[in-house]
Formats: structure tokens, sequence, C-alpha cells
């Protein structure tokens, strides 16, 4: 079989660590929703590295992590030969955990609630894609691009949370 006839996810290879973070593990293969079942890991692991590191070690992390994604994200698409698959999820992993740090004061003492609404904000947001977020997905064609659309939702998620605290 040639690579011309191969589905984009043909062309992923787990064995490869660059595929593999760009699936989130492969969660990024779940289906239906991909994008859901990535920001769900994402989401416990952001629980866990929450509990194993101090915030600001956390924060500095995510922000490597968002770097390394411009490029995770990028050289998969190039290999699948399609850009911003579904299957790619390290963006949500990177979004959610974004969420986590600005709500972080509601997970000290009900870190449940505060990492269900968390999740629900930022899924809202992230299928919303409300202005500027639907136009830097569609015009932004690269890593970078895939990126920064999971990071203005999660900066929508955070913004939406601290206006419903005022409401409330």
């Amino acid at each position: 079989m040639t690579d011309n006839i191969k589905t984009p996810l043909q062309r992923l290879r787990l064995t490869n660590p660059v595929h593999l973070l760009a699936v989130g593990l492969g969660s990024g293969l779940i289906h239906p929703a991909p994008g859901t079942w990535g920001s769900l890991a994402g989401l416990l692991l952001g629980i866990l590295f929450m509990q194993m590191m101090p915030l600001k070690i956390f924060i500095i992390f995510t922000a490597v992590c968002f770097l390394l994604g411009c490029y995770l994200c990028q050289k998969t698409s190039d290999d699948m030969g399609i850009h911003d698959h579904g299957a790619i999820v390290w963006d949500e992993f990177v979004g959610i955990w974004i969420v986590q740090i600005g709500l972080v004061g509601l997970f000290a003492e009900h870190w449940i609630i505060g990492n269900v609404l968390a999740f629900v904000l930022f899924r809202l947001f992230d299928i919303w894609k409300p202005f500027p977020i639907k136009y830097f997905d569609q015009k932004l064609e690269s890593g970078f691009g895939i990126m920064v659309d999971d990071v203005l939702a999660a900066g929508y998620a955070v913004l939406a949370y601290f206006l419903m605290s005022f409401v409330v």
C-alpha cells in the first residue's frame, strides 16, 4: 500500500512519541468526540499534576507544553497529511490545564465541582468557537494555529467563570 492511499489515521504511528503525545496518549483516537475525550484525559492528568507539583511549576510546565505542542501538532498534521485532524488533542490537554490554573482557587475546597466546571466551560468554548477563536482556527494553518484556538477557548472559559461568580 502506498503512502498516497493511506488514510490520515493509517499514517499515524503510536510508536512515534510525537504522534503519541499529539493524540493525547491515544485519547484522541476514541470516537465519537475525540476532542471531548482528549479534554477529559487532559483534565485527569491536570488533576494528577496539580497534586504532584507546586502551582508555579505547573504553570511553567503548561507553558512549555504549549510550545512543545506547536511542534507536536504541526509534525503530526504533516505526517497525517491533514491540518488539525480531530485525533490531535494535545491542544485540548494544554487548554484544559490553562482553565485548571485559572480556576485553582475554586479547586482548593471544591476540587470536584471546580474540575467539572473547568471541563464543561472549556468544552463549551472549544466547540462553540466565538470570535476571534473561529477566525484563528480557520486562518492559522500551523502548529501554533492548532494550539492557539484552545488557549483562547481556555481564556473564555476562565473569563466566563469569573463573570458568573459576580452574578451568582
